[in-house]
């Protein structure tokens, strides 16, 4: 219920911010810079997104082969659009798309919880690990050309990539001198006489295999998170093209770093908090706030379409969720029944 009532608030907080800034660009000069962005733009613009897509289960895949699994490309894309999804439209809930990831491989792979939730992880770890460098270069390259942002999103946004960077400075470091981070989490919610073989802890000794410099599949997967990485940055650099803007190369990385930084902040979609930090990046590059609007809503609506078909992903695994609990307690109804005959 308390995760429900923070992503009802986290969803009115973007719609907030989101009719703010429409209201101070115009929704009129708005639409004029729509008309700028022509059908077929628009389907490049989606395809650029489903390749990103693909090549983030390509690396998913990779990882999973590390872990000795093979699944084939296209039944791995079905989970991995569903965690998209559940991320998108409520990242909130946190973790969410992972767990769910993990359960389709198990119910549907019989891969174990340990594997499943390994894989999940470490493809979560990567990822924000090449965002956190996109977005250093990415902010470093905007504070040498523009200076400064307003304090109040400077404190925000700032908070937001320092949580991140300290969290996966912290992993790292543990990480590759093996120690455990789990067993700090029990003791600080008293739980000590946790064994070894459980699933936390041997999920992280999973983790600790993966995450050695020797290991070629950590490579590889490292690699694809950058090359990902690359082809938003593709994709970020055409949409200004589209919409009649001229810009540097180093400036695309910026927008580039902050579109990252936005979707760090658990609001569905990045309503709002994408337009508040892209309105003043435009701004100050001389692209126009209108263009920042636009982008944004660009972006989404390619991601959103993505998540739609993630979404039918998940009703059909509901439904297969909800039939396999039904014919348990059915089955258990059963056997009770003839144990009391």
């Amino acid at each position: 219920m308390k995760k429900f009532i923070l992503l009802i608030v986290s969803f009115l907080v973007g719609i907030g911010l989101f009719v703010w800034i429409a209201k101070t660009v115009g929704w009129q000069e708005i639409k004029n810079s729509f008309l700028v962005f022509t059908g077929r733009d628009g389907l490049v613009i989606f395809v650029l997104t489903l390749l990103i897509m693909l090549i983030g289960n390509w690396k998913w895949q990779e990882i999973l082969k590390g872990e000795g699994i093979r699944i084939s490309f296209f039944s791995l894309f079905r989970p991995f659009l569903a965690g998209f999804s559940v991320m998108f439209l409520a990242p909130i809930l946190l973790w969410g798309g992972e767990i769910f990831r993990s359960y389709i491989l198990k119910r549907n792979n019989d891969v174990p919880w340990t594997k499943g939730l390994t894989s999940v992880i470490v493809d979560r770890i990567l990822e924000w690990t090449a965002n956190l460098v996109v977005i250093l270069f990415g902010v470093l390259i905007f504070l040498l050309m523009i200076g400064f942002p307003p304090m109040n999103l400077a404190i925000i946004f700032g908070g937001v990539f320092l949580f991140f960077t300290l969290g996966i400075s912290f992993f790292y470091l543990r990480t590759f001198r093996r120690k455990s981070m789990a067993k700090i989490a029990f003791r600080l919610f008293g739980l000590k006489n946790i064994k070894d073989n459980n699933v936390v802890l041997q999920t992280e000794k999973e983790m600790f295999d993966f995450f050695r410099l020797k290991n070629k599949t950590f490579w590889t997967s490292f690699i694809l998170s950058f090359f990902r990485a690359g082809v938003m940055y593709i994709r970020t650099g055409l949409l200004i093209f589209f919409l009649g803007k001229s810009i540097g190369a180093l400036p695309v990385l910026s927008i580039l770093g902050f579109t990252y930084l936005a979707v760090m902040i658990p609001i569905p979609t990045a309503l709002g908090s994408h337009e508040a930090i892209q309105t003043f990046t435009f701004d100050s590059l001389g692209l126009g706030i209108s263009t920042a609007t636009v982008f944004t809503m660009i972006l989404r609506g390619a991601e959103l379409i993505i998540a739609l078909a993630g979404v039918v992903v998940i009703f059909r695994y509901g439904i297969l969720i909800i039939k396999d609990n039904f014919f348990n307690k059915i089955d258990k109804i059963a056997d009770k029944d003839n144990a009391e005959i």
